[in-house]
């Protein structure tokens, strides 16, 4: 069983783990030593017990606010999920039909034809005006 040195509010400790366990305990420690090292600044030194206590708890605070928030992400993923599976299962909607009103070819002639009067008065109009 492997013994770590780590680093914890400016102190050394020697710590066992299991073999390929030391990157992880490495990592812990780090954790550990940031908050040791907020109270270190903020109050100044401490005893060994009681900065680790403290460590310890600030530490506890953060894991907790984080599972309380995985937590509700959690709840809300699974409410999407249902709400995915409720979409998914639902019938396709009947198509919708359209009706498309179509003019008659005697009424666009007769359109054109008043188009082409007005534009023939128009043209009528600027001559004598002009």
């Amino acid at each position: 069983m492997p013994d770590v040195n780590v680093s914890i509010g400016g102190r050394n400790f020697e710590v066992a783990c299991q073999e390929g366990e030391e990157h992880f305990l490495q990592s812990a420690a780090k954790l550990l030593d940031t908050e040791a090292s907020v109270l270190t600044d903020q109050i100044g030194r401490l005893p060994e017990s009681r900065m680790l206590l403290m460590a310890g708890l600030m530490l506890a605070d953060k894991t907790a606010g984080v599972e309380e928030q995985l937590r509700s992400l959690k709840e809300k993923l699974e409410t999407q999920d249902i709400l995915l599976e409720e979409l998914r299962n639902r019938p396709e909607p009947e198509p919708e039909r359209v009706e498309v009103a179509v003019i008659p070819p005697n009424v666009v002639d007769t359109l054109a034809e008043i188009a082409a009067r007005a534009e023939a008065l128009a043209e009528q109009a600027e001559e004598r005006v002009g």
